[in-house]
């Protein structure tokens, strides 16, 4: 049996689970597992690592506090002595689903490439659902370990608010749910690859999508010295049929879930939809298609009130109670969703060249975007908002694009961080039937005054200035029509 070692921190409590079993017959030996004196940690953003051997729980911003020391080997095939068959890793860190897809990439790699196999899978808030069970399934895939990380804090405060704050939308409706989570995935890939000694990572991204694109300029970013694979670009599985049948050759349970007809992704921004009639740019979605938002038709007939506060341009509080980041977001989907808030059809262009059409459902984050824009209408003066909304479309096309790390983008969010230290106050929205009304903007900062805007005189605007104001700025306009009439 394994030996564990584990380094104590007075900061960390560990929940490890010990695993006893008969090496002498791998085939037919029985797992049993006992626990060992530990706690779970207090910390935010555990995660959880798990091998043959053991599971433990590690914060996600602490190195893995327990690794296996001896006898490793055992668990591992015969091909991972030797050369594989397209070259040699030591250890490959696979961003893990425990799908059909990523379950066969488990085994391809160990045969292509002769490493261990460690399996990665962050919680962006897809949902427990999407969660349960990974431990047994990556262990019959034949890999090594398995990581979950806790991410959705991390992803909502450092990624989706400063996009927010900068009115990043790509091509006038898409707000950027996948594109803002594949940069949060791959930096953690990143560093658990740091902490498990892998020299490689791995995506299950097919050849025509963007997310390949974001995976991998995240790598390069922040490993350069990493290899990547890509298995849809290498192997000759063409489709599921083809992976189910590589699976059963390779004694790798196939996932029993029923497979969808759209191709979906869920975090805690958004869900999207594709494939299927949506392929079809003329046919309208299904009512059936839609899972985090309610048919507007079918909303309530009274609509409903909400205050969100904003502090530099960042939402910190719902009807005046103030919450992190991740559960702000949360409640207000859930508020969002029940009026049918937030649904976008669109045809927009990927990165790689072709057309593609998406469904999106985001109803936190149209809502955050109503109120932000909104209460930018106070505290930004007209040249400033022209600019921001000029940087924002190029904002928005390297986050699409998958170059959060580029210095062009940290550079871009600094002045959005500057020119929105003012934009802080409330906003309050009408919610109704798929709609989204302002009814009320406040902040301590405004630049509008009742006492200027007033149609009564005031001592600060005289309107009788507004006459040599309208001479001098339509001077141009009146030299040329001179000149074209001869004057």
């Amino acid at each position: 049996m394994g030996q564990l070692k584990a380094i104590s921190s007075p900061s960390l409590n560990l929940t490890i689970l010990s695993c006893n079993r008969d090496i002498s017959s791998p085939k037919n030996s029985t797992l049993r597992f006992r626990p060992l004196e530990a706690k779970r940690s207090e910390l935010h953003g555990d995660a959880l690592l798990g091998s043959k051997f053991n599971v433990t729980r590690v914060p996600s911003n602490k190195v893995i506090q327990a690794v296996l020391s001896n006898d490793r080997e055992v668990e591992i095939s015969k091909a991972t002595y030797g050369k594989g068959l397209r070259g040699q890793l030591n250890k490959v860190v696979l961003a893990y689903s425990g799908g059909l897809d990523t379950s066969v990439i488990v085994p391809w790699l160990r045969e292509n490439y002769g490493c261990e196999v460690v399996c990665f899978t962050a919680d962006v808030g897809q949902g427990v659902m999407e969660l349960e069970g990974l431990e047994a399934k990556a262990k019959a895939s034949g890999a090594c370990q398995l990581v979950v990380k806790d991410l959705q804090e991390e992803f909502v405060r450092d990624y989706i608010f400063p996009c927010l704050r900068a009115g990043a939308i790509y091509e006038r409706k898409y707000l950027l749910g996948t594109s803002m989570a594949r940069p949060v995935i791959a930096k953690a890939m990143v560093d658990v690859a740091r902490e498990v000694g892998a020299d490689a990572v791995a995506h299950g991204c097919t050849g025509k999508g963007n997310d390949q694109v974001r995976f991998e300029l995240t790598f390069f970013a922040l490993n350069p010295e990493l290899q990547v694979v890509a298995p849809w670009r290498e192997w000759d599985i063409t489709g599921r049929e083809d992976a189910i049948e590589y699976a059963k050759k390779h004694n790798v349970p196939v996932p029993v879930t029923k497979k969808s007809i759209y191709s979906r992704d869920r975090n805690l921004w958004h869900l999207s939809h594709e494939g299927d009639i949506l392929e079809d740019p003329a046919m309208e979605p299904k009512k059936d298609m839609y899972m985090m938002s309610v048919d507007p038709e079918d909303a309530p007939d009274k609509p409903e009130y909400v205050d969100i506060g904003i502090v530099s341009g960042i939402p910190v509080s719902v009807n005046g109670k103030y919450l992190s980041p991740a559960s702000l977001l949360s409640q207000l989907n859930e508020i969002g969703g029940k009026h049918g808030i937030g649904r976008i059809d669109m045809v927009e262009n990927r990165l790689v060249g072709m057309k593609s059409r998406g469904v999106y459902e985001t109803p936190g984050g149209t809502i955050l975007f109503a109120a932000a824009r909104e209460l930018e209408s106070l505290t930004l003066d007209r040249e400033t908002m022209q600019v921001k909304d000029s940087i924002a479309l190029k904002y928005a096309e390297l986050v699409y694009a998958g170059r959060w790390f580029d210095p062009l983008r940290e550079s871009m969010d600094a002045f959005m961080e500057k020119i929105t230290e003012k934009t802080t106050g409330s906003v309050t929205l009408k919610l109704y039937k798929g709609s989204v009304s302002v009814t009320s903007r406040t902040s301590p900062y405004s630049l509008y005054r009742q006492d200027i805007s007033s149609f009564e005189s005031g001592k600060i605007y005289d309107q009788a200035d507004a006459a040599g104001f309208i001479r001098l700025y339509g001077l141009p306009m009146k030299v040329r029509a001179m000149l074209d009439n001869g004057i």
